[in-house]
């Protein structure tokens, strides 16, 4: 068996080109054949996976940060046989900088482009600065210059059908540097999102100005404060979890129904090419050469990047259990929590049925079917119960992760010590939890979302609750913004903000710290369909208030395209 790798167009192309690239195995009549791509810099010595194993025998490559010669490489796999066979092409890829003039690409979106602009000096870094018509400007982060390289990087937060202007600015030893200005006008999509209306403003500057949208019925989008669309991401995907420091997101991707392998998990840029992507396929192999009997059904509602650049994530598990949480054999759905490494390898597990008590089922008592909306994969029956729907992680301060298990009514730490833990359950907070609140059990949050350490904190939780245990027996309770202090040692929560939003969200939210102390709350599904970006001070009083014509999984507030 061997296998042919070639790239459409030619060996050579200019930055920002598409080259999409085929393999064809010969010699085999085998219809069992798997693929995995890689690449390898310019001067680079490693090699990168940006396609993990699965059937797909074509990937489409966009090379933005470097010239140089690239290097690709296909590894196929016959599952039946477990024979592989692997081939490599070197593909040059050209500077459009000529004599020294910075250089503008367009993309396949038309609110995102990519600036080239000369090498600059090795010591110095580069910035670059656009700016509309009407003077709203922003920049890109500062990127270290390197030695006989261009600089290139996309260029996002743009308006619509738009007249702006564009320079690099170099700081160095010697100085600061600016360039002269090119002149361009965006494009105008075809696509039309919900319509985001403005309806309260703050007072003063707006902190994080953009509003990043994690739709589940549309595109995803980002919109400014003046209710303006600056980006969007075209690519067929499930959500967008979190944006990724640097101009990237981790999405969700995969049909409902569809097999395993199609069940992906996908990094993106701002174009949104696929930068890195695995599979449920791809990760049950790792699974089971680990020794372990764990295996997924799909991912599901959460990836997010850690601090030491290794990714949790979220999937979803199945189980026939007799007589635990119904008469006989009932399927049960559960969660199962991946570290995967810069390549999407799997470093470490932890499976939900191992570590908490199936006995204790869904506290409404939530049941999946098949194609319901917010259930990950299933298979064992036609109905399943939704014991967990876990939709958050955190790598907390110590080492350890928080998850989110909503349909538990709990946030629950886990032992994973920076990767040598054991899996095993540090606490449960919530009701019926291990931590002692001031009030009765309405004062807890109820099948919450988006739990989080807040940054720069060690103690303070900050979490949307959509309150549904409440509403089940209240059907006036709105749903919640809180912040709660814990003391671990003594097992105790302390509220220090709990704001009424005003409307019942029954599912999806979000909930955030900005950097000016105040909060952020997506209300995702208010009972008109619509969603609410909603902000508050430390005191409860309202700030902002955004409204988004549809759903909204959730919505972060970010500086630019770049940073959160």
């Amino acid at each position: 068996m061997s296998v042919n790798l070639q790239s459409t167009p030619g060996n050579t192309a200019p930055i920002g080109a598409h080259v999409k690239w085929q393999a064809a195995v010969l010699d085999s009549g085998s219809d069992n054949l798997w693929y995995r791509f890689r690449v390898r810099d310019p001067d680079g010595t490693d090699w990168r996976t940006v396609i993990d194993f699965s059937r797909q025998n074509t990937f489409e490559w966009v090379p933005v940060r470097s010239e140089g010669v690239w290097g690709i490489e296909v590894t196929a796999s016959d599952h039946g046989t477990g024979e592989s066979t692997q081939a490599t092409a070197s593909f040059e890829v050209i500077s459009p900088v000529t004599d020294g003039a910075p250089f503008l690409t367009s993309t396949n979106n038309e609110l995102v482009y990519i600036y080239s602009a000369p090498e600059c000096t090795p010591d110095g870094e580069m910035s670059i600065y656009f700016e509309s018509a009407d003077g709203a400007g922003q920049s890109t982060p500062a990127m270290p210059c390197e030695a006989g390289k261009t600089m290139n990087t996309y260029v996002a937060g743009l308006r619509p059908a738009t007249d702006y202007k564009i320079h690099y600015v170099v700081t160095s030893k010697a100085g600061t540097f600016t360039s002269t200005d090119i002149t361009f006008t965006t494009g105008r999509p075809a696509l039309k999102p919900a319509v985001t209306d403005i309806l309260a403003k703050p007072s003063g500057p707006v902190t994080q100005e953009i509003l990043l949208q994690s739709k589940v019925f549309e595109f995803n989008v980002a919109t400014d404060f003046d209710g303006n669309l600056v980006w969007f991401s075209p690519a067929s995907i499930r959500y967008l979890t979190r944006p990724d420091a640097g101009g990237y997101f981790l999405a969700i991707a995969g049909a409902p129904g569809a097999p395993a392998d199609q069940q992906c998990l996908r990094q993106l840029d701002l174009a949104s090419v696929v930068v890195q992507e695995t599979n449920a396929a791809r990760i049950n192999e790792q699974l089971a050469a680990l020794g372990t009997a764990t295996r997924i059904t799909s991912f599901h509602h959460e990836a997010r990047r850690m601090a030491n650049g290794k990714i949790l994530a979220l999937a979803g598990s199945e189980r026939m259990l007799r007589d635990v949480q119904g008469d006989g054999e009932v399927d049960v759905i559960g969660d199962v929590i991946l570290v995967l490494d810069k390549n999407m390898q799997v470093e470490w597990v932890w499976d939900a049925f191992d570590h908490l008590d199936a006995k204790r089922p869904a506290v409404l008592g939530e049941v999946c079917t098949k194609g319901g909306g917010g259930c990950p994969e299933f298979s064992l029956a036609t109905v399943a119960n939704d014991w967990l729907h876990g939709n958050a992680l955190q790598q907390t301060p110590d080492g350890n992760i928080l998850y989110s298990a909503r349909h538990q009514d709990w946030v629950i730490k886990i032992n994973y010590s920076n990767g040598d833990g054991n899996g095993n359950v540090i606490w449960r907070l919530g009701n019926d939890g291990d931590f002692q609140i001031d009030g009765d059990s309405t004062v807890w949050f109820s099948h919450q979302h988006d739990p989080n350490i807040e940054d720069g904190s060690t103690n303070r939780l900050t979490v949307f609750d959509n309150g549904n245990t409440r509403h089940d027996s209240d059907p006036d309770a709105n749903s919640r913004g809180q912040v709660l202090e814990l003391d671990e040692a003594a097992r105790t929560a302390r509220l220090v903000l709990n704001v009424d939003l005003g409307q019942y969200s029954l599912a999806l939210g979000s909930a955030q710290k900005l950097a000016n102390g105040t909060y952020h709350f997506d209300l995702g599904w208010a009972p008109n369909g619509s969603s609410e970006a909603l902000e508050y001070d430390t005191r409860g009083n309202l700030v902002s208030r955004v409204e988004v014509k549809t759903q909204q999984y959730r919505s972060f507030r970010m500086q630019n395209m770049y940073t959160e």
